[in-house]
């Protein structure tokens, strides 16, 4: 093994809250037991990430690239190669099926419901007699946002549809809690979270407690009591929020990631409603990460994304370790500018892409695999992966005019 190769391996962790130390990342080699799941990057480099300002480094400067992935048997597939197209558009693999589930400016089946323009990040709820609810965000600006909701019956059907936040603006992604809510993220200058109730019967609360700013997703950690937030800025920060009294969103502690010393911390933001300074600049030490985009967890493992470099991301909350998941090759790359994120219980992640081939990518042991693929649309990007309850189908729009979410049907693992 070269130098190279070794340093693509390296896992970034504090060790007493002081010193960092580098240690090799044995998940990232092959499926491992303990509290990481079995998921390994793709080889390959990607072009560095923005500097950051106020003197720290860089993320991408924390790691020499991506680490190198298990060994796959070429032509090796999870689910096999996408078929041509099917009526709606959609490259599936052999075995499954998909539906229109809501189109923009048109009524959903027989709801009386529209659904709203720009559907952007979801989640599924488990619902009542074994139904459940996907919610999805409107990204339009100027007070037009908010978060739709469609309800389906145990059988499939749709069940019923209608808005559960309204008179927002810019609702990105979000992500779902323990406790049955919808944390819808406004990704605009000191744009805010809401709290939702994905079955419409208490108003949307807004979360100021949590930040203003560029909002882009948030992902719980029952395990640590905290919430962790991307942020969609060139040189946006990773946050961490401390409720005062968990799960209430109320109150709490705002922090970001920082780096002092070559140790990894996170450092109190002294503003959160940025009034003084946006809340990335005011701990000169704060990493920067080159887009945040979508954020997952599993355990004490949060996964996110970051756009303008390419790159997947595992923060390990417990061991407070940083690595490298995946980044694209410099050619060739299957999985383009990524998205929203969301990981299934085996600890496989699909990733939705901004714009390139429209795909819905998966990564496991080593594979980056398409499994799903939008044709012969002019589309923005792919949004809102989410699985139902049973795993059996999932869910996801596509920004185009008009928008579109689909359902797609089939043996998922």
């Amino acid at each position: 093994m070269t130098n190279d190769a070794m340093s693509r391996r390296r896992l970034l962790r504090l060790s007493g809250g002081v010193g960092l130390t580098l240690a090799t990342s044995s998940w990232l080699e092959a499926c491992s037991a303990g509290s990481v799941p079995s998921t390994s990057p793709a080889t390959g480099r990607a072009s560095p990430g923005p500097g950051s300002a106020g003197g720290s480094t860089p993320a991408s400067s924390l790691t020499d690239g991506s680490a190198a992935g298990v060994a796959v048997p070429p032509g090796s597939t999870t689910y096999g190669p996408l078929l041509e197209a099917d009526v709606n558009g959609l490259r599936l693999p052999a075995g499954f099926t998909s539906r229109v589930v809501a189109t923009s400016g048109e009524t959903v089946g027989n709801t009386g419901y529209a659904w709203h323009p720009n559907p952007d990040g979801g989640a599924v709820f488990s619902g009542v007699d074994g139904g459940w609810i996907y919610v999805s965000n409107s990204e339009t600006a100027n007070g037009g946002g908010g978060v739709s909701m469609l309800r389906f019956n145990a059988d499939g059907t749709i069940g019923g549809a209608g808005s559960i936040c309204r008179d927002t603006s810019v609702n990105c992604a979000g992500g779902a809690t323990p406790w049955g809510t919808w944390l819808s993220c406004e990704e605009m200058v000191n744009g805010q979270v809401w709290e939702c109730d994905p079955f419409g019967v208490i108003p949307a609360t807004v979360r100021p407690a949590m930040g203003a700013f560029a909002h882009e997703a948030v992902t719980v950690v029952p395990s640590a009591k905290a919430l962790f937030m991307t942020e969609d800025a060139i040189d946006g920060a990773l946050y961490r929020f401390t409720p005062t009294s968990y799960p209430s969103l109320e109150a709490g502690a705002l922090d970001v990631l920082a780096q002092i010393e070559g140790g990894l911390t996170w450092l109190p933001v002294p503003d959160p409603s940025g009034q003084v300074a946006p809340t990335r600049q005011q701990v000169p030490s704060a990493m920067r990460f080159a887009g945040g985009e979508g954020i997952t967890s599993l355990g004490t493992i949060v996964y996110f994304t970051t756009k303008f470099d390419g790159r997947v991301w595992a923060y390990d909350v417990a061991r407070n370790a940083l690595s490298i998941v995946y980044e694209p090759p410099l050619m060739d790359a299957v999985l383009g500018p990524v998205d929203n994120i969301t990981v299934r219980p085996s600890g496989d992640l699909y990733v939705a892409e901004d714009s390139g081939d429209l795909q819905v990518v998966l990564l496991s042991g080593g594979r980056v695999e398409p499994v799903v693929q939008v044709m012969d649309v002019a589309g923005r990007e792919v949004t809102g992966p989410a699985f139902s309850p049973d795993g059996s189908r999932l869910y996801f729009s596509v920004q185009v005019n008009p928008g579109r979410t689909y359902e797609v049907l089939g043996p998922w693992q």
